[in-house]
């Protein structure tokens, strides 16, 4: 099977590039940047162009506009990449038989106070423009009657790109005190493991007959703070003074989940897969880093 990978640069890109080296299937990979080869899916012509020239019978969206504060002012642009294109996406692989697997958020929650873990079926309520568009595609996709598999994750990191793993290696390396909110809980998510649990629906033809939206995180639930102390236990950063806040002190243009936790029983009765602890894929990831 021929399948397209959109955001190939991204974090989960890089991911799914290591993952699908050992694959029965041919995997083809885009983005914007230079390195890569170019789709702009806000085109739907051309997304259907590469669909027929390529025989793609499923795309993998990992691109996606994901600067939550500079979606409150960035205008159309969000809509168009977080709704527009994964409906452009969608229905393409309408029209090919084909599935599209698409990434979601847990922004898509957070008007509500929650205090347990949030299942598929629960209406999304989100805060700000980034999450409101991430919806809106989900909502775009399903639209379209093609078959499809939306992910929603939360807290993702990799080796790649910008993360907030990256960004506090550096800072607990360097600061002799940080303060970290610790008012915010969720679940870090290794993006090697999405990407591995993807593929592993793929490879073994999983999809057939599961159209519908899935919760993957990694197990387990913490703060920003639990996370940050974490990091640097790992990487063995100890001089920093690494001291707990509220959010309140870290002024947004939007306000943040203060629980998202994302409850995984959907995703491991559809399909059989085993998700890792948040603190054993922590340390396999800043392992690969260093």
């Amino acid at each position: 099977m021929n399948i397209l990978v959109t955001g190939a640069n991204g974090q989960l890109g890089n991911e799914m590039q290591l993952a699908s080296k050992n694959s029965r299937d041919n995997y083809i990979f885009t983005d914007v940047c230079d390195g890569y080869r170019k789709l702009d899916i806000t085109d739907l012509e051309a997304i259907r162009k590469e669909v027929r020239d390529n025989d793609i019978k499923c795309i993998i969206n990992c691109a996606a506009w994901t600067n939550v504060d500079k979606a409150e002012t960035a205008g159309d642009i969000v809509e168009t990449l977080n709704a527009t294109a994964p409906e452009n996406l969608a229905k393409a692989m309408k029209e090919a038989g084909g599935l599209l697997v698409h990434i979601s958020t847990d922004y898509v929650f957070g008007a509500d106070p929650y205090n347990t873990p949030c299942n598929e079926e629960q209406q999304g309520n989100p805060t700000g423009v980034y999450g409101q568009t991430k919806l809106h595609g989900e909502r775009k996709i399903i639209a379209t009657g093609a078959d499809y598999l939306i992910f929603r994750t939360a807290w993702l990191y990799s080796e790649f790109g910008h993360n907030f793993l990256k960004t506090m290696l550096n800072l607990t390396s360097t600061k002799p005190q940080l303060r970290v909110v610790f008012d915010q809980t969720g679940t870090p998510t290794y993006a090697g493991d999405l990407a591995e649990a993807i593929l592993d629906i793929i490879d073994n033809r999983k999809f057939a007959g599961n159209s519908g939206i899935y919760h993957y995180s990694n197990e387990g639930v913490c703060s920003w703070y639990d996370f940050t102390k974490q990091i640097a236990e790992i990487a063995g950063h100890t001089a920093c003074d690494i001291q707990p806040c509220h959010s309140s002190e870290y002024p947004s243009p939007v306000t943040r989940p203060a629980y998202s936790v994302l409850d995984k029983t959907k995703v491991k009765n559809t399909f059989g897969i085993k998700i890792p602890y948040w603190t054993d894929s922590l340390k396999k990831c800043i392992s690969n880093i260093k």
